[in-house]
Parts: C-alpha cells; sequence; structure tokens
C-alpha cells in the first residue's frame, strides 16, 4: 500500500489527499467504516496495549487539483493505528 499525507477538516473529515507530489481534493462526502484487522496475520503478538484492533477506512471521491471539471477517482484509505499516517488501499475511475 502506498504512504498518502490526509489534511482533514476541523471537524475530522478529510478535505484532501497529496499522493506523488499532487493534490487530490475530496469532491463529494466521504464515508467512514472500521474494520477488524487479523494481526496475527502480520504480528507474532497483539500490538501492546491494544485491546481489540480496528482499523479506520476512509472511501473519498476526490479530483485532482482545484479543476472541478476533473474526473472524480475513488479512493480507500486506511489510518495507521499507530503512528496516525495513512495508506492508499485502492483506487478507481467513479
Amino acid at each position: 500500500m502506498e504512504h498518502v499525507v490526509v489534511r482533514m477538516t476541523t471537524a475530522g473529515m478529510p478535505l484532501a489527499v497529496q499522493r506523488a507530489g499532487r493534490e487530490w481534493l475530496i469532491g463529494a462526502e466521504p464515508v467512514r467504516w472500521y474494520e477488524r484487522v487479523n494481526w496475527w496475520e502480520s504480528k507474532r503478538r497483539m500490538p501492546k496495549g491494544l485491546s481489540r484492533v480496528d482499523v479506520e477506512v476512509w472511501r473519498v471521491q476526490a479530483r485532482l487539483g482545484r479543476n472541478a471539471r476533473s474526473d472524480l477517482t475513488t479512493m480507500e484509505l486506511l489510518r495507521d493505528q499507530q503512528g496516525g499516517g495513512w495508506k492508499l488501499r485502492s483506487e478507481s475511475a467513479a
């Protein structure tokens, strides 16, 4: 998965995604959910301090730059539970 930078609104919703030196602005209301992580597939022990492991996922539709005529691209973003960074899980043309 590719690491990206996500700018959030003061309300905690994604506003823009910076990826490969380009900025994608959110063009539709994002959707958030949580998924259970099979931590045992990547680690031998449950991460310290966590009684259960969920990952925050956002599905956003974004357009490249400020061009309102640019096509929307759907991206699924995962927030890193430990460090707070973001990863791009998938993307597709809307």
